[in-house]
């Protein structure tokens, strides 16, 4: 039997999924953490990949192998190949400010549609361009700049400082597409936005196509790769018509859509699929961990939070949770607090308050399916997943809130599960 393996390099962790080509089934896994933060030293990364790897039985049987990994995160190597420092995380919001002042240079809607994007923190761009403001040392001695799940294929492609090949460094469509200085509707790098961001040009990653592949140094058949929502996609066969609404450290609506999208607003990030279509986006920094940190106030473990949600009613007898606790992203608001409104001594009881939490991120990510049907992008059903989406009071609440029909796959590590997905199709 022919074994393919995908990798997940999230932003809690590492996982890796071995699966057998023929019946698709999985036949190992492995896992190991990532550290906390929003800067994080990339070294993390490969350790915990090779432990991760180790974990699920090596890869001295693998033909075929992917990497998909999170979003965004700026990976700055010198002309050695080495890390210069730590990487910015999608979630690390310092760039807020250089966001905008990219979007008074340019225009958000000649950046809209240049690159189907229009800058905020989240996005490599801002990161370069933090770091030019604020690290021009640092920023001088860029040579590449890659993204994690980039720099990770490189490195387990058997280069990295001690084979600096910086020019072996690869990537595919839909991390690309989140780069800020990468156009979707042409394929092509836009230098001129890299330029105004970092300072001077640099290397960046190939761009490989949805079935185009590399060697590593074992003569193995190497994917492109994803970025983690895209790799979500192919790993729940998802098409066009389908949205897929992910609950996790992040909250991301996503549909795939054969048209490509620009949102001048910057709603919508008009991202580029792992197939070959593309990936209008809409994510907010607040998800499941609005759950987590309501649970914890009300002190009870997830399932007793779940029931007392479902005990109150729809509307959680006004009461309402904006659910800002750190920040967001959508709509861009990265010094925002969370605030909770509608308090009567009749609304404020435990119940209303579980509902009003779950109410609340969920309108957030209603507000992401409202915005893709603003583009005209067509909307058949909404697949839930992620660890919010085990919450039995957010499955049974998720279709009153988004008004259309929810199906709730099994769970399973489909990052990972689409990188795989990704290197069967090589062979």
């Amino acid at each position: 039997m022919a074994l393919v393996m995908g990798v997940d390099s999230s932003t809690q962790s590492c996982k890796v999924v071995v699966v057998d080509v023929g019946t698709g089934a999985v036949v190992r896994t492995g896992r190991a953490p990532h550290p906390p933060g929003t800067e994080v030293d990339p070294e993390a990364w490969w350790h915990a990949l090779q432990q991760a790897v180790t974990d699920a039985g090596g890869m001295d049987d693998i033909a075929a192998w992917a990497i998909g990994g999170q979003q965004h995160g700026l990976v700055a190597l010198d002309a050695a190949g080495r890390v210069i420092r730590d990487a910015l995380l999608w979630n690390d919001t310092r760039s807020a400010e250089t966001a905008d002042d990219l979007v008074g240079e340019f225009g958000a809607g000649e950046l809209a549609r240049r690159t189907g994007l229009v800058p905020v923190a989240s996005f490599t761009i801002t990161k370069l361009r933090w770091l030019r403001d604020h690290e021009p040392e640092n920023a001088a001695r860029v040579a590449a700049v890659a993204l994690p799940h980039d720099w990770l294929t490189w490195r387990l492609r058997g280069f990295g400082p001690e084979n600096p090949v910086l020019e072996e460094l690869v990537t595919d469509r839909s991390d690309a597409s989140g780069t800020g200085y990468w156009n979707p509707a042409t394929g092509a790098y836009d230098r001129e936005l890299l330029v105004a961001a970092l300072g001077h040009d640099t290397v960046l990653p190939r761009v490989l196509g949805p079935d185009e592949a590399v060697t590593d140094a074992e003569g193995r058949r190497v994917g492109p790769g994803a970025g983690d929502n895209a790799a979500a996609a192919l790993g729940l066969g998802a098409g066009p018509g389908d949205v897929v609404v992910s609950i996790g450290t992040s909250g991301t609506v996503f549909s795939v859509s054969e048209a490509p999208t620009a949102d001048v607003s910057g709603t919508v990030s008009g991202f580029a699929s792992a197939d070959g279509h593309f990936l209008p986006l809409v994510c907010t920094l607040n998800a499941a961990r609005v759950l987590d940190v309501t649970a914890a106030l009300l002190g009870v473990d997830h399932d007793a939070f779940s029931a007392l949600a479902l005990s109150a009613s729809a509307g959680a007898g006004g009461l309402v949770l904006v659910p800002y606790f750190e920040g967001e992203r959508t709509p861009n608001l990265p010094d925002a607090t969370a605030s909770l409104s509608g308090m009567t001594l009749a609304s404020t009881t435990r119940e209303n308050l579980a509902r009003a939490a779950v109410e609340g991120m969920l309108g957030g990510l209603r507000a992401g399916l409202d915005a893709l049907r603003a583009l005209g992008v067509p909307l058949r059903r909404a697949l839930l997943i992620g660890g919010g989406a085990q919450s039995e009071a957010v499955r049974a609440i998720a279709p009153q809130v988004f008004g259309m029909p929810v199906e709730v796959p099994e769970p399973g590590e489909y990052v990972a599960l689409g990188a795989a997905r990704q290197a069967a199709a090589l062979l």
